[in-house]
């Protein structure tokens, strides 16, 4: 595996972290205490603040800034010029800096393009949020989320499709592409991997 490569007009603190086969495009400002994971991409004019944690292979496109108390797993999209939010209630004459929310993005989901993610939310494991949703609460594992606000419309499977299974009841359904097998009982959504 390679080491990371920086593009000479991004600005990488010293104590920064970022894994080996990273690319960090142009603009791009990652803070000191922030730690990347290998073979992620961040995009030009990507910020990732000091208390980030991101896993592996997370693709960050254009223009996102990624706060303080944001922690993305391994396989997350995040699509150009979406937005993380880290106070919930911001005023510029009050700091808040104490007040910073939680906000936690599973592994292998997806944020749309220009979609908002309110800080102190979870984000399931292969949920998928449509471009331009505002997510205000948490969102479960496969759930496909669109609109403002943000409401259920139904289910992604892991390979990045719409599963044809409602949003509440029980079913099955396996997805053609990968085999694995989507089990819906009483409005959860869970998989067994083939």
């Amino acid at each position: 595996m390679s080491a990371a490569a920086v593009h000479p007009s991004a600005i990488v603190d010293e104590g920064a972290t970022i894994g080996d086969g990273t690319r960090v495009w142009h603009w791009v400002h990652v803070c000191g205490g922030a730690v990347i994971g290998s073979n992620c991409s961040l995009g030009q004019n990507v910020f990732v603040g000091n208390r980030v944690r991101i896993g592996n292979n997370v693709k960050v496109q254009n223009n996102v800034s990624i706060y303080d108390n944001v922690t993305i797993e391994d396989d997350v999209f995040c699509g150009p010029s979406m937005v993380f939010t880290n106070v919930y209630n911001p005023r510029s004459a009050v700091s808040r800096k104490d007040q910073y929310r939680d906000t936690m993005v599973r592994r292998g989901a997806t944020l749309g393009a220009n979609c908002t993610i309110v800080c102190g939310v979870e984000i399931g494991q292969h949920a998928f949020v449509g471009a331009g949703a505002v997510v205000n609460k948490p969102v479960p594992a496969f759930a496909l989320m669109v609109g403002v606000p943000a409401r259920h419309i139904g289910w992604m499977s892991r390979f990045g499709e719409r599963l044809s299974l409602g949003t509440s009841g029980d079913g099955v359904e396996v997805c053609g592409h990968t085999g694995d097998r989507y089990v819906m009982s009483r409005g959860v959504l869970r998989l067994e991997a083939a």
